[in-house]
């Protein structure tokens, strides 16, 4: 396989004509694989990487954990925007014309991060709204640019690796930023700057990498529409509760990447924000390890395998912070993010096998909707309910819930037909 860099080629494929102002050079599809997946990984790394840092602003400035929730929901609302506003541009104006804005668009959210003097909770409000947008520009772009890359680069090979390095990069990046964050904040000075100074530095690489990448999307004329939603008629009640579970899949993460430091800290008494980001790290690698190790299951046991984890992670959970045991709160963690990471998966299968050809886009982005809007109610109504209630009561009412939509969801999703058995 070549890894010299080359002219990028024209719309055609032909090198640009003799005389011509010199394209730049990009690095060869093999080699920009790789690129795209550092950058992608660090884009999402740096998306959680607030996490262990919550607990510090919150001792500085003295607000709550209702107020760590609206920081949060900022980010999703930005992610929720720019999907069905702008992430499905990239089959349009190309995957690299998208991505290089998106990775600009994260320097600027920690650029406002170490701004000084200005009020905290603004601060936190802006910056996160800003890396959504950022986030919700990515996902679909470089899920699909890796894709593409890996086709170009391997020609008639099995997409399986560009689909596990994509879930690595999208989920193990976002374990790895609190894991960074957490470690950066407990052992190096200035622990609310320094983390964001060594991200800018990895961003900073990845924008230069991605600058590299060759295009693999011709550019054409610009047809706006947003991204439309579409719920399968024929097969609405099992779409329904596909969402439902993305919806409760991506509710745990959400717990995870705003409040969980807090019920470490003021339940759990463990006060290390390294601990802290290696508990948010160990939850999104077990939701890696979630899809991987299911990759080659039929559909129904994935779902099976995965609801069990996820309703067993959640009543570990809330017994961790009962009794309180660190240990089991961390089992629990792990399990419910495994079961999360394979349930998404087996939502993501459900839409596709239930969405006609023509409209599967469109059916994913309801998914993702729901998947989305999971990221943000149930975390800002946990947020709420500790105003009222202890921690440990509000995590009840919250894992209850989650429970609850899990039940009515596993019927019509385990006895759909499939044909994948």
């Amino acid at each position: 396989m070549t890894t010299d860099v080359h002219p990028m080629p024209d719309r055609t494929g032909e090198s640009a004509p003799t005389g011509a102002a010199p394209r730049p050079r990009r690095v060869h599809h093999g080699r920009g694989f790789w690129l795209l997946a550092y950058g992608f990984a660090v884009m999402m790394a740096f998306s959680a990487a607030p996490t262990p840092l919550y607990v510090l602003y919150q001792q500085r400035d003295g607000f709550g954990p209702f107020t760590v929730t609206l920081v949060f929901a900022a980010y999703a609302v930005g992610v929720v925007v720019s999907l069905f506003t702008v992430g499905h541009l990239s089959d349009q104006l190309g995957r690299r014309r998208l991505l290089l804005p998106a990775l600009a668009l994260n320097m600027l959210a920690g650029v406002v991060f170490l701004l000084p003097g200005i009020p905290v909770v603004p601060e936190l409000l802006v910056a996160r709204f800003i890396s959504g947008i950022s986030i919700g520009v990515l996902t679909a772009t470089a899920t699909a640019y890796l894709t593409e890359l890996h086709a170009a680069a391997r020609p008639g090979a099995s997409r399986r690796r560009a689909d596990l390095v994509g879930a690595a990069a999208n989920i193990g990046g976002i374990g790895l930023g609190p894991l960074v964050a957490g470690l950066l904040a407990e052992y190096a000075p200035h622990p609310l700057a320094t983390p964001f100074v060594v991200f800018e530095v990895l961003l900073t690489l990845g924008l230069v990498g991605a600058a590299l990448l060759p295009e693999t999307v011709s550019r054409v004329p610009l047809r706006y529409r947003p991204q439309r939603v579409a719920v399968p008629a024929a097969s609405r009640r099992t779409y329904l509760a596909a969402c439902a579970t993305g919806f409760v899949s991506f509710a745990v993460f959400g717990l995870f990447t705003s409040l969980a430091p807090g019920f470490l800290v003021g339940t759990l008494h463990q006060r290390s924000h390294a601990v802290a980001g290696l508990v948010a790290f160990a939850v999104f690698a077990s939701g890696v390890a979630g899809q991987v190790l299911t990759l080659r299951s039929a559909l129904g046991r994935q779902l099976r395998v995965g609801l069990a984890l996820l309703a067993a992670g959640l009543v570990a959970l809330v017994a961790g912070v009962w009794l309180p045991s660190l240990a089991l709160f961390v089992v629990g963690g792990v399990l419910s993010g495994a079961g999360a990471g394979a349930v998404f998966k087996g939502s993501v299968a459900t839409v596709f096998s239930v969405a006609p050809t023509g409209a599967r886009g469109e059916a994913l982005a309801g998914l993702f909707l729901g998947g989305y809007g999971g990221l943000a109610v149930p975390v800002l109504g946990l947020g709420l309910a500790t105003q009222h209630l202890s921690p440990r009561s509000a995590l009840i009412g919250f894992a209850a819930v989650l429970l609850a939509l899990l039940v009515v969801a596993v019927r019509p999703l385990l006895a759909k037909p499939r044909t994948d058995q």
